[in-house]
């Protein structure tokens, strides 16, 4: 941890004497930002580097170094390992790219120098990462061109990225609003320590509040689920921003990465799960640890503000964005009201309307005061108008004054409506969140009410199952049994006579391993009437189905009473390649891919949280007896969504489903069942 973040005694490895390089830069850079600990340039052509001694091997070192900085490229990086563990470094960071990024052969030459690290007792950072910034050491261990400003502003945030640019994009942006770091850290490829590690680190350095993470994929999950504990016991929150939320970001996140990117959807059940708050927009990621410095995750939040405004507009453009983020403003109950009107002012509606009162300070001091009464709402929004661009002292004085008044009982996060720079900055040097944009307001505030504490996942046992190797609908069905969730349902060959005891009608179905989509097919009969018909329509489907696939194979038939259900669901399961097994719960049939109306969390989980996933999902308010319509047995609901969270246990599942669910006053039918083998 102090080799990576504090060292004392750094190797440039290919360091260039022309300024004008690339691998000229940690050197100007750590110069130019007041390192002063050792510094050690490496050159076999040049005795003498920007005024500083080199040495031509790193064997020439006098005496042992921390932290190996490798410039050179790739076909060259591997050689290097061994020589700077040999001089005792702790950690090397690899620039170069072409490794696990770039195809089978640099992935094993990436795999051979994590190998030959880990022999020597060494980390790695990257390779593909630009580097360490240590503000407050005054470390620039890195290659971004950031790092040309005269001075790095400084704070107690710190910054984890996957990418090496958005390390210094974000340098940037949090500079130009007043913002500090203290550490920044480019993991890249991750080939070895990755940034749910480091992470876990930096919540223990006293000098960090908060930790950013900038992620384009969830390497090694595990590490920050450990790390968002240790986060929880250090009371600094993890927020972070992730690529691949549209189909398109998640190609551009693989390819530049070389890792398996995830459905988004999976990756906020991981970041809800682990109690990590997730911005959707950049601004929002940057105001984010202002919002939830000094606070913590509650188990339940109410989705409610107080909106204060200069501006009927700006006013007007936060509630709607608001309300778009599931966010209500709320109009003062009786105890604000009680406090506005001592303070001489009343409220109409959802908005406390300061337009003719303007922003003189004692009276913002006064409506922040007395809003923060309110016992419905979890902060306090105020909007400024055209004095945040011409005032900005006055415009800022308000609020500044209200947040010392109210001690931190309530988060403030303002929305300036006009382009106000200097308010910008004075509201963030105070560490104030404030906001150009409606909408990214609205994002910050979603992820600070969405966020929870992390929670261990049960403890479960694995279910009792054999599953065959190429397992048909029926195999699916016994192994959902195996688990608490059974239909009747028989199966048969056509050298079998029809199986006794059948309530007719009845629905017939092809069973193969090879056909998970049997309509389109052929291979689903619905209301045979007798076991004359059954027979018949059975020998009538194997030929069809045949036809259509004669590849596929065929193992008999799967055979059920008909039923019909209040509404239909779709229950999964997944061991997804980013944040491990999941459940998923939706609108059964076609509308789930239509209209994503889904809720996901990670497997196993809790029975609240099977109850939440219940209620998200759109499509199944009808059965809370919506307009006088029929109740639906969610409580069954709740407990196959547990039944179907224990396949998290069973490593030979890699995918299971039931679509349709069919859901009933009482109870649930399992019509169509799959289960794919890992």
């Amino acid at each position: 941890m102090k080799a990576l973040l504090a060292p004392q005694r750094i190797a440039l490895i290919g360091a260039s004497a022309d300024p004008a390089r690339l691998t000229a830069r940690p050197q100007i850079y750590l110069r130019r930002h007041g390192y002063g600990g050792a510094l050690y340039p490496v050159n076999p052509r040049a005795g003498d580097i920007l005024g500083e001694p080199a040495f031509a091997r790193v064997e020439d070192i006098p005496g042992e170094i921390d932290f190996a900085y490798i410039l050179l490229g790739t076909e060259q990086v591997e050689g290097q390992i061994e020589a700077v563990a040999a001089k005792g470094a702790r950690v090397a960071c690899v620039l170069a790219d072409g490794f696990a990024e770039a195809g089978e052969e640099g992935a094993a030459r990436q795999a051979r120098c994590v190998a030959a690290a880990r022999a020597a007792g060494m980390r790695l950072l990257g390779p593909n990462s630009m580097g360490v910034i240590n503000i407050p050491a005054r470390i620039a261990a890195s290659v971004n061109a950031a790092l040309e400003a005269e001075t790095l502003p400084e704070g107690r945030v710190a910054l984890v990225s996957q990418s090496g640019s958005m390390l210094g994009a974000i340098l940037s942006r949090g500079a130009a609003r007043g913002m500090g770091f203290s550490h920044l850290i480019a993991t890249g490829n991750e080939a070895d320590l990755t940034a749910g590690e480091i992470a876990a680190m930096l919540v223990e350095e006293p000098g960090v509040d908060a930790v950013m993470l900038f992620l384009e994929a969830i390497r090694a999950p595990q590490h920050f689920a450990h790390a968002a504990w240790r986060a929880r016991a250090a009371g600094k929150p993890l927020i972070a921003y992730k690529l691949g939320r549209s189909p398109y970001g998640a190609e551009l996140a693989t390819s530049h990465t070389g890792a398996l990117a995830g459905s988004d959807a999976a990756a906020e059940a991981f970041f809800r799960a682990h109690g990590i708050l997730r911005a959707t927009m950049l601004e929002s990621f940057l105001e984010l640890p202002a919002l939830a410095l000094g606070r913590t995750p509650q188990a339940r939040r109410r989705r409610a503000v107080s909106v204060l405004t200069t501006t009927g507009g700006g006013g007007a453009m936060a509630v709607d964005a608001l309300g778009v983020a599931g966010i209500e403003a709320r109009p003062p109950d009786a105890k604000a009201a009680a406090a506005l009107a001592a303070a001489g002012m009343a409220a109409h509606g959802r908005l406390l309307d300061m337009t003719l009162a303007g922003t003189k300070p004692e009276r913002i001091e006064a409506a922040i005061t007395a809003l923060a009464a309110a016992e419905d709402t979890e902060a306090i929004i105020p909007v400024i108008g055209s004095s945040a661009q011409f005032r900005p002292q006055d415009a800022v004085a308000g609020i500044l004054r209200g947040r010392d008044a109210i001690r931190g009982a309530k988060p403030i996060a303002a929305f300036l409506a006009p382009q106000a720079d200097a308010s910008l900055r004075l509201l963030a040097e105070a560490g104030i969140p404030a906001f150009r944009t409606p909408e990214s307001l609205a994002d910050a505030m979603r992820a600070f009410l969405d966020w929870r504490a992390p929670r261990p996942a049960p403890h479960i046992a694995a279910p009792q199952a054999d599953l065959p190797e190429a397992p048909d609908e029926a195999d699916a069905r016994e192994l959902l049994a195996a688990l608490g969730l059974a239909s009747p349902f028989a199966r048969f060959t056509e050298a079998d006579a029809p199986p006794e005891g059948l309530c007719y009608p009845v629905a017939l179905k092809i069973l193969s391993p090879d056909i998970a989509h049997k309509t389109e097919l052929g291979g689903v009969v619905l209301n045979i009437a007798d076991a004359r018909q059954l027979r018949v329509e059975a020998a009538a489907m194997r030929a069809r189905v045949h036809r259509a696939a004669p590849a596929a194979r065929i193992t008999g038939f799967l055979v059920q009473g008909m039923a019909k259900g209040l509404a239909e669901a779709i229950l999964g399961f997944r061991r997804d390649p980013e944040v491990g097994p999941i459940v998923l719960l939706g609108a059964g049939g076609v509308l789930a891919e239509l209209h994503r109306d889904v809720a996901i969390r990670l497997a196993p989980l809790h029975l609240d949280e099977a109850r939440e996933m219940i209620a998200e999902v759109r499509a199944l308010r009808v059965l809370t007896g919506w307009r006088g319509l029929p109740r639906g047995d969610l409580e069954a609901l709740a407990q196959a969504i547990l039944a179907m969270g224990r396949l998290a246990a069973l490593e030979t599942v890699k995918e299971a489903e039931v679509n349709p669910l069919m859901i009933h006053e009482r109870g649930l039918t399992v019509a169509d069942a799959w289960v794919v083998r890992a």
